[in-house]
């Protein structure tokens, strides 16, 4: 898991079909400088936001286990 900051959102005109109606975010790890990534994001995160992200098989069992993902959004930090 990572501690991440959401930079902005990520425009795709194909996708997996699985992947269909998903939002696809780019974050900016904290703990690593230079550290920016593609998560899928289903909880509704937006620029600026400090989020929670899993990422390997932890991102696949957070969305469901048949998506073609590597990084997804499971929380967004309040405090």
């Amino acid at each position: 898991m990572l501690l991440c900051r959401v930079m902005g959102n990520v425009v795709s005109t194909r996708k997996n079909e699985k992947l269909k109606g998903s939002t696809f975010l780019l974050v900016k790890s904290l703990g690593v400088p230079e550290s920016e990534f593609i998560a899928v994001d289903n909880i509704g995160a937006g620029a600026g936001d400090e989020v929670l992200v899993a990422c390997g098989s932890a991102a696949r069992l957070a969305i469901s286990e048949d998506m073609p993902v590597d990084a997804a959004i499971v929380g967004i930090i309040d405090d």
